[in-house]
């Protein structure tokens, strides 16, 4: 019985060491997107978040509006260019891709129009990433 509570007990410290590495990790990552996500931009409130392998791709569906200029960031990993991401339209033609700019950790832009589209990240396959992948988008205030 006391065996039994001292496995239990020894599962239970590794479960909870495990779960604040992965939170410490995420966080690291997180305060990097946020470096990027600065005045005169500000967050749409969102965290588009995966956890990737090197083969998986994380897919996010997202609408942009007429006339405002956005800013998507990127982030993976303890330093920039960890993360690819490739903006679609809806009918998945690419509007922009960081793999063309050295994985660039973010992108501004505008649209004229309000238009729906697909964000897909992926992680560098030269760069060991944490896994998590973050995406934040902001807006210009």
């Amino acid at each position: 019985m006391i065996k039994k509570y001292i496995k239990n007990g020894f599962f239970l410290l590794i479960l909870i060491f495990v779960a604040n590495q992965t939170i410490a990790q995420e966080d690291v990552t997180l305060s990097l997107c946020d470096k990027h996500l600065s005045m005169p931009f500000v967050s749409d409130g969102q965290q588009y978040r995966a956890l990737l392998n090197e083969e998986e791709v994380a897919e996010f569906r997202v609408t942009f509006y007429g006339g405002s200029t956005y800013r998507i960031v990127s982030c993976s990993g303890k330093k920039d260019g960890q993360l690819i991401f490739t903006l679609y339209d809806k009918e998945r033609n690419v509007l922009f891709s960081n793999r063309d700019y050295n994985n660039s950790p973010y992108w501004d832009f505008q649209f004229k129009s309000t238009v729906d589209c697909i964000i897909e990240a992926q992680l560098a396959p030269t760069a060991p990433g944490s896994g998590f992948a973050i995406l934040q988008i902001g807006f210009e205030k």
